[in-house]
């Protein structure tokens, strides 16, 4: 039997329910090409997702317990037929048990939350990736406060899962300040501060990585960027849970003037993916139904 370690991911999800608003959709036909295509791209299918996204924050960190999700419409001013969107993907009681047991053991403060639904940081990314809503979903919020360590931390403890067939997605944007979409000054904030994302990513000196996305708001154009970092915390949550893992750019996409970026951790190819076969030792409790 032969391990295999997933990549980590962080996807600027882009604005709202986009895949479901043409004229929406038309200002994102690579980063619509490029989800649709990136599960054939990971070394083995994922035994489930644990999507950490920047639209769900709380006091202490949560994990969603839930074994059916709802759906939270979290935005406003959108035709009406989307706040009508079902995304019917399982959560995973088993899992998400386990990662909340990883994250204490990390000594960070978390809670289980069995109420949570698919905010558009998770259900857009994800129907696009697995539009059959056939891959079990683990949510786990980012904490209020925003601390950088915190969050890289965060991402240390839910490592290990990489190795059991958990796919550990950041959800968030590299650029996320409202007033600065289609806005020609913005470009060139969004592109000094993403150089900065780009370059922190790619260090193979983990302990460099990890200073740069610590002290991000050193980076040029940050605040700019980003007037509340609850978009950027999710990549921190990927650099943590990346280990010695470089990074790079996955796919970018210029969308109302603003570039907006998706990263990967580790192994991906456009090989076909291998099934996932681990030895007893390394597994996590079986999943429900399984």
């Amino acid at each position: 039997m032969t391990t295999v370690r997933l990549p980590v991911l962080f996807i600027s999800h882009g604005g709202g329910p986009w895949p479901y608003v043409d004229s929406l959709k038309r200002m994102y036909v690579r980063t619509e090409r490029e989800l649709r295509r990136l599960p054939e791209r990971l070394p083995a299918r994922p035994r489930a997702v644990l999507a950490i996204s920047g639209h769900w924050e709380a006091p202490n960190f949560s994990v969603a317990t839930g074994a059916r999700p709802p759906m939270e419409y979290d935005y406003s001013g959108f035709p009406a037929h989307t706040y009508q969107i079902r995304y019917a993907a399982p959560g995973e009681p088993v899992l998400a048990e386990y990662a909340r047991k990883l994250i204490a053991g990390a000594g960070l403060e978390v809670v289980a939350s069995p109420t949570r639904g698919f905010d558009h940081g998770v259900f857009v990314p994800m129907s696009l990736m697995y539009p059959n809503a056939d891959m079990p979903i683990v949510m786990i919020s980012i904490r209020s406060g925003y601390d950088p360590g915190e969050h890289l931390a965060l991402g240390r403890a839910l490592a290990p899962l990489r190795d059991q067939g958990g796919l550990i997605v950041g959800s968030g944007l590299t650029y996320h300040n409202m007033r600065g979409f289609n806005q020609e000054r913005s470009t060139e904030d969004a592109e000094a501060f993403t150089g900065y994302l780009n370059e922190a990513i790619a260090l193979d000196d983990v302990r460099g990585r990890d200073q740069k996305l610590l002290h991000w708001e050193r980076a040029p154009r940050a605040r700019s960027a980003h007037p509340r970092e609850d978009h950027l915390m999710p990549l921190l949550v990927a650099a943590g849970a990346a280990g010695s893992d470089v990074g790079q750019v996955l796919f970018a996409e210029q969308v109302m003037k603003i570039p907006m970026t998706s990263y990967v951790f580790g192994s991906i190819s456009s090989a076909a993916p291998a099934q996932l076969d681990l030895p007893a030792s390394h597994r996590v409790p079986a999943l429900s139904g399984s």
